[in-house]
């Protein structure tokens, strides 16, 4: 690896011998909005001392085994994971799934037709850009959308700085592709339980990535009731209060807990591998949840 190059640097940046033990259960490689690729992670990953990982693409487990077999000649454990889009009471909610069968015909079958359904997504969100006044070459889109795993707002993010349409990522989202922006096109959300009866169904583990800060124990309640098993507890914009809110709920009510940096890069540096996760003891708590 080229010493003083940008991936270089932050290897020896996050080789920190804090994180030995630790697993990162939340990160996204090239194969949906990362822009790592998953041997670029796992090295990542093993650089910085974890002992786990689960790179939770959104609604793809194409990255699954690029990673392990990056991972082959380590003793780093890569865990199936994914992040699929679901809804709970009309509002969007991303599930975390573990450990289950990769291979899971109705599983691969849901998230096929959430892959396809981003693609058609993304068109349409070129076009609204279009009626903008920005316009993106034709080379371009279809290159992205060749080359991206499960197309998002990132992708098309990245596209208009590419495309000189905008300065960065941020601009790009603060002008065209924030949550309310001009040009976003929703996208196709499973029923929660729906999505938790995949994951489950193929022998997984359900978790609440990044719980909404308005989230509360009754919520929670009526998500274990319908088979979530765990909620995500350590995560870039938690706050410690809401963090320690979290396990305690978690423990009221007899769910495991999970954490994750949510990786998408090497920016922000809030956000690398390994800056958030769990403890190895913390991991080994969520194992018996696994329903295989």
């Amino acid at each position: 690896m080229p010493a003083g190059q940008p991936f270089t640097l932050l290897c020896q940046k996050l080789a920190r011998p804090r994180t030995r033990g630790r697993a990162d259960l939340h990160i996204h490689s090239t194969y949906s909005d990362g822009t790592y690729t998953p041997g670029q992670i796992v090295e990542l990953a093993c650089r910085s001392g974890l002992s786990a990982i689960a790179i939770t693409d959104h609604d793809t487990t194409a990255g699954l085994r690029p990673s392990q077999e990056a991972a082959r000649d380590s003793s780093l454990e890569v865990i199936a994971g994914v992040e699929i889009t679901a809804e709970y009471h009309g509002q969007e909610l991303h599930l975390l799934g573990y450990f289950f069968r990769a291979d899971d015909t109705a599983l691969q079958a849901a998230l096929s037709t959430l892959q396809a359904d981003r693609v058609g997504r993304f068109h349409e969100m070129v076009a609204r850009l279009r009626l903008l006044g920005v316009h993106l070459p034709d080379e371009m889109i279809a290159s992205t959308v060749t080359a991206a795993g499960t197309l998002g707002r990132r992708n098309l993010a990245v596209l208009l700085v590419r495309a000189g349409k905008a300065a960065t990522v941020s601009e790009a989202f603060q002008r065209f592709l924030g949550d309310r922006g001009p040009a976003v096109v929703p996208k196709r959300r499973l029923p929660v339980g729906e999505a938790i009866g995949l994951v489950r169904g193929a022998g997984g583990v359900a978790a609440w990535a990044h719980p909404t800060y308005d989230c509360t124990k009754v919520t929670l309640d009526e998500l274990r009731d319908v088979g979530m098993q765990a909620i995500e507890v350590d995560f870039p914009s938690c706050r410690p209060s809401q963090s320690r809110q979290l396990r305690a709920w978690a423990a009221e009510l007899g769910m495991a807990i999970s954490g994750g940096s949510d990786c998408h890069g090497p920016e922000p540096a809030g956000r690398g591998v390994g800056i958030h996760g769990v403890t190895a003891a913390e991991l080994t708590a969520l194992r018996p949840f696994v329903t295989g």
